[in-house]
């Protein structure tokens, strides 16, 4: 039987195929840092509160450290057959110290000890995920700023509707990404309790110090109820569901910009070092990455999902069900992080093509809706001023006119309130000044 942390009771080896499926060291490795640290903090402890002997904790501390230098340097040699990354961490300690490594385990389950890990994880990669969407939000505010005083035509279903800024339109992706920083930031403060203590479930007749490992390690609080300190994965779900909620934006924003680069829109152009060419076609220029970052959201909505279905039937406490956690969790905390840092560098490399957005501009139904508000101010109520330049607009397209085109009188025809004041509305820069946009 390979060396593990239990086995006491077993008299047979595990069955191969089972112990190379049951193994989590092929992803659980990244939790490498956060075992250490959360280790040497509990080895600090055990001494101080004279569990084990100062000089043993001391040999722990100077053992893990070493393994912390190798980790960060690149150099730790990870045992892709040990059963995880505890069992790993483990090991390597007893090479470094001998017996005193056997210690470190008192009044630890790597129940409480995976959740720690895990917790340590999410609080860092939310606080990381935050500062790649702030950058983002930042690559959006240049680019609204740069092009302030552009106007295109804002669309509802996919058609025209009225005129608006571009930059406006940039500053609601801003707006989606600020409500996502809040979720990480709940995510943040919903793994910001300390588990370790908990022990397998009920916790430890030992005398330790709860919270002196939780200010070591820079936890807020301490997990009150150890049964669900060690069963608890809603801190996986919320920071699941903030990388959903991400990737959702994200992808809305990828739909805009593909559809604002076709030959059909023109809007804009995407810097070709975000692109990809066709293997047969020479002239393509594929938006790949927007592709790619859309269609990523529907892998990144199934590990929320996969985590969610798997809790759904849990009974406490712990279970070994919860070791699927972690793959979902670490890929999509890794593919959003990803793709926020090639979002923030794309958006400055965008290019905007003013003759082509200014021919859209020409479709006069964008101002149906002022027209229509002209009429209310005029004294007609809404319905009768709705019905009126619907019937102008349909007018207008059946015989290919131009609404700027028409006299005054042609114009009385579908309503007696029109003047002459009405055609100063047929201009972008009047519509989008006139209407209250926001605070």
């Amino acid at each position: 039987m390979k060396k593990k942390l239990w086995g006491g009771r077993f008299k047979k080896s595990q069955d191969p195929e089972f112990e190379e499926f049951s193994c989590s060291m092929y992803f659980d490795y990244r939790l490498a840092k956060y075992d250490v640290l959360g280790s040497m903090a509990h080895a600090k402890m055990l001494g101080k509160c004279g569990i084990i002997p100062r000089r043993d904790s001391a040999a722990i501390a100077r053992g893990l450290n070493s393994i912390m230098k190798e980790i960060d340097s690149g150099k730790f040699i990870y045992d892709f057959t040990a059963e995880d990354i505890h069992t790993n961490i483990q090991n390597a300690l007893e090479k470094k110290i001998g017996k005193a490594a056997m210690k470190l385990h008192t009044a630890r389950s790597r129940n409480d000890q995976v959740a720690l890990d895990t917790r340590m994880y999410c609080k860092d990669k939310a606080q990381d995920m935050f500062n790649l969407v702030v950058g983002v939000q930042n690559s959006l505010l240049s680019f609204a700023r740069k092009n302030k005083d552009i106007i295109i035509p804002g669309l509802t279903h996919t058609q025209h509707a009225q005129p608006v800024l571009l930059a406006d339109h940039a500053w609601a992706y801003i707006e989606m990404l600020e409500r996502d920083k809040a979720k990480l930031h709940y995510a943040y403060h919903v793994a910001d309790s300390l588990p370790l203590g908990a022990c397998a479930l009920a916790g430890t007749s030992l005398k330790i110090d709860r919270k002196y490992v939780a200010k070591e390690l820079g936890f807020a609080a301490i997990c009150d109820n150890t049964i669900d300190a060690v069963s608890d994965r809603d801190f996986v779900i919320e920071m699941l569901e903030s990388a959903s909620s991400v990737s959702m934006h994200l992808s809305r924003l990828a739909s805009d910009l593909i559809m604002w680069a076709t030959p059909e829109f023109g809007f804009i152009d995407i810097d070709q070092q975000f692109c990809t060419g066709s293997s047969i076609m020479p002239q393509k220029v594929n938006p790949d990455f927007l592709e790619l970052t859309r269609g990523m959201t529907g892998r990144i909505f199934g590990n929320q999902l996969s985590v969610m279905t798997m809790m759904k039937g849990l009974p406490l406490s712990y279970n070994r069900d919860m070791q699927w956690d972690k793959q979902p969790l670490f890929d999509s905390v890794e593919k959003v992080s990803r793709i926020l840092s090639i979002m923030g560098r794309m958006l400055k490399g965008i290019k905007i093509n003013r003759p082509n957005i200014e021919r859209a501009l020409l479709d006069e139904s964008l101002f149906a809706t002022d027209l229509a508000e002209y009429l209310v101010s005029k004294g007609l109520d809404s319905r009768e001023a709705h019905s009126a330049v619907g019937k102008l607009v349909a007018s207008t397209l059946e015989k290919k006119e131009r609404i700027s085109g028409l006299a005054l009188v042609e114009l009385r025809r579908f309503s007696a309130k029109f003047d002459r004041d009405v055609f100063k509305l047929m201009d972008p820069c009047t519509s989008v000044r006139s209407r209250k946009r926001g605070r």
